[in-house]
């Protein structure tokens, strides 16, 4: 993996099969987008409820050139499922930043708008 990446757990104990997870997702994104400068991770389990349990919350930070992109998704009891739909949050989002790069978007045209 070319791209940078720091990951970091709050509230719960670091975990290497957590850690391998999230650097093979993260491998993943690079192919959405060839131009990725840093990527940081942050898995936690934020005050936990009596009835609810743990819940995971996920956050993606992207930096890529001329943006930032910004993933959380919250509150899903399994940690593979919370990991699953930030990265495929991510994923979105860099495909359209990468869309937008290529002039693939379509514009609205003026007429339209009114």
């Amino acid at each position: 993996m070319r791209l940078p990446l720091r990951i970091t757990f709050h509230g719960l104990p670091r975990s290497p099969a957590i850690a391998a997870a999230i650097r093979e997702k993260a491998e993943k994104l690079e192919q959405f987008h060839d131009r990725i400068m840093s990527c940081a991770v942050v898995v936690e389990i934020p005050g936990r409820h009596k009835r609810k349990g743990k819940e995971y919350v996920v956050h993606i930070d992207l930096k890529v050139p001329k943006g930032e992109i910004a993933v959380s998704r919250d509150h899903h009891e399994d940690i593979q499922v919370a990991l699953r739909d930030a990265f495929a949050a991510a994923r979105r989002k860099l495909e359209d930043v990468a869309r937008r790069k290529r002039g693939e978007v379509k514009r609205r045209s003026r007429r339209a708008a009114d």
